[in-house]
């Protein structure tokens, strides 16, 4: 896999520019971003190939800086704003950076570039939740392996998780690649049957009604939307799942993984999730972490280096969009206005060919309601800012000893404790065992370094700072591995994310966004997107999925000619 090449920089390649001004560079033409796909059954085949790329044509320019009043640069390239620096963001960036456009960036965090960490007060790493990376990622791979960087020095090997209840470990996850590689199911059933520690076989049988809906899901788009209406909770009952296979093992599974119960969670897209476990190709499920830093600092800052260094992208760090202007009389975007941080300045982007909304639901309803023309003519924009998101508390705690645990990734279900919450917590030192001077921000590393996250957890997010890390540093680490009894917490931060992530409620698949929407130069991007014809293999909530849909919406826009003379 990628991340290979020497990633140091080298003179000719600055770093990344956050503007809070504005900062032009001059990039040469690239030719557009190709996604290639494969025409395979979703049952036997890994998700879509990597990204093939046509060779381009570069040319060494120099960089120029200029000010804010002089943001409209007099090249004729096509004018393009990217709102929203996650994967589906950076994704429409890198292809319309390479498709020759003029692309300007805004995220509303300060350095969406990773350039500048991420800290705590007192100067140690943080990162809002902890991302695993599936094995059928090709398409974040193949951008890796384009930039640069030894996917070795950034990944972690792959690795088991397991699953603790107040009973004690319930199961463990394996590495699926590390077992006999059989025809799925057949694969994945094997590879786990030692693996559930109380959970009594027929039970486990049990999981063999969900195949048929798998297999129907996908059979026309009536029966998709006819599953999307019905709650997962609902699906499993019809099924004949037993109830102790739900409660001790989905249930669990849904939470860390959708981040929603059962009961509040679309059937269609819960079983998009569990298809890479029951019929996936049998690896499919395997997952790895960051080896070092975290995803801003080893994934997205050489994506960035690049994209700024070989084609002039300009980022706007700290800027929340206010407004997407639209001409009435052509019904096209023409603009952007953003407040700068703390709402002390406005800027515009003015004579903009095109818009990429890369948004969730929180982000997308702070933009549509302050776009009066945006949300007349676009009305599947304003029912996507109608759904709403889930609460996230995430947490990292650094431990006066070193604790002992199994895995370094783990689950935390069905603890009175987490007040309906779906808990993880991921031991950094062991995933991070060769940079731990690092974990401790430059400190002569103490003992383990904890990161803990509550996803549905708004019961959570109520409690003082305090009160979380002692929920769980008292109740819930223990109760699950006993050696956590007597650590100390030497250092600890916690972070409230209210509506950080897409929620799939029952119902919500024809509120989401589309990739293509009513106005001919806007397009959506993210992992909740609707790409229709252009759907990727990778579903449900997966960074993955967001990646490409950026691309997408890039392809959509020089497919259907809206950037004149791009490409």
């Amino acid at each position: 896999r990628p991340w290979r090449r020497n990633t140091r920089r080298r003179a000719d390649h600055p770093p990344p520019v956050i503007m809070t001004t504005a900062v032009l560079l001059q990039s040469a033409v690239a030719t557009p971003q190709v996604l290639r796909r494969h025409g395979r059954s979703p049952a036997t085949a890994r998700t879509d190939s990597p990204i093939r790329h046509n060779r381009r044509i570069r040319s060494k320019r120099s960089v120029v800086v200029v000010s804010a009043a002089a943001s409209s640069s007099d090249d004729n390239r096509p004018k393009v704003a990217v709102i929203g620096a996650g994967w589906g963001g950076f994704g429409a960036a890198k292809a319309l950076c390479e498709a020759g456009c003029d692309v300007t960036l805004l995220d509303g965090i300060p350095d969406p570039t990773g350039a500048t960490p991420s800290l705590t007060p007192s100067g140690k790493p943080f990162e809002y939740g902890t991302r695993g990376f599936w094995k059928d990622y090709p398409n974040i791979e193949a951008m890796l392996a384009e930039v640069g960087v030894d996917e070795a020095d950034v990944f972690s090997p792959y690795t088991a998780s397991s699953f603790f209840s107040p009973y004690g470990l319930e199961a463990t996850a394996p590495v699926f690649g590390d077992s006999a590689q059989l025809p799925s199911p057949l694969g994945q059933v094997f590879a786990t049957f030692d693996n559930f520690k109380r959970l009594p076989l027929p039970d486990r049988a049990s999981m063999v009604g969900l195949l048929y809906a798998m297999l129907d899901l996908g059979r026309d788009d009536a029966t998709f939307r006819a599953y999307d209406r019905m709650t997962a909770h609902d699906l499993f009952i019809r099924m004949g799942l037993s109830k102790r296979l739900v409660d001790d093992f989905i249930r669990p599974t849904l939470l860390v993984g959708l981040f929603k119960p059962p009961e509040e969670l679309s059937a269609a897209v819960t079983m998009e999730l569990l298809y890479y476990y029951a019929l996936a190709h049998q690896d499919s499920f395997d997952v790895r972490w960051i080896a070092r830093g975290t995803v801003q600092s080893s994934m997205v800052k050489p994506l960035a280096e690049s994209l700024v260094s070989k084609h002039g992208l300009k980022v706007l760090g700290g800027c929340r969009v206010e407004e997407v202007t639209v001409d009435e009389a052509t019904g096209r975007a023409t603009g952007v206005t953003y407040a700068t941080k703390g709402g002390s300045g406005k800027g515009q982007l003015q004579g903009l060919d095109a818009v990429v909304l890369a948004l969730g639901a929180k982000g997308m309803r702070g933009v549509v309601s302050h776009s009066p023309a945006l949300a007349r003519r676009a009305p599947e924009l304003s029912r996507a800012a109608s759904l709403g998101g889930v609460d996230v508390v995430t947490t990292r705690i650094w431990l006066d000893r070193y604790v002992a645990v199994e895995n370094p990734a783990n689950v935390l279900s069905r603890f009175d404790g987490l007040r309906g919450a779906g808990g993880t917590f991921f031991m950094l030192d062991q995933l991070q065992k060769d940079h731990e001077v690092e974990l401790w921000g430059g400190e002569e590393p103490k003992g383990s370094v904890l990161a803990c996250d509550f996803y549905n957890g708004g019961a959570v997010a109520c409690m003082s700072d305090a009160d979380i890390v002692s929920l769980l540093i008292d109740e819930l680490l223990p109760a699950a591995v006993p050696e956590f009894k007597g650590a100390k917490v030497l250092d600890s931060h916690v972070v409230r994310c209210p509506g950080a992530v897409t929620w799939f409620s029952p119902g919500s698949f024809d509120s989401r966004p589309p990739l293509d929407t009513s106005l001919p130069n806007v397009v959506c991007a993210g992992d909740w997107v609707r790409m229709g014809d252009r759907e990727h293999g990778a579903k449900g909530l997966c960074q993955e999925r967001a990646y490409v849909s950026g691309l997408e919406a890039a392809n959509s826009l020089l497919r259907r000619g809206q950037l004149r003379g791009a490409g």
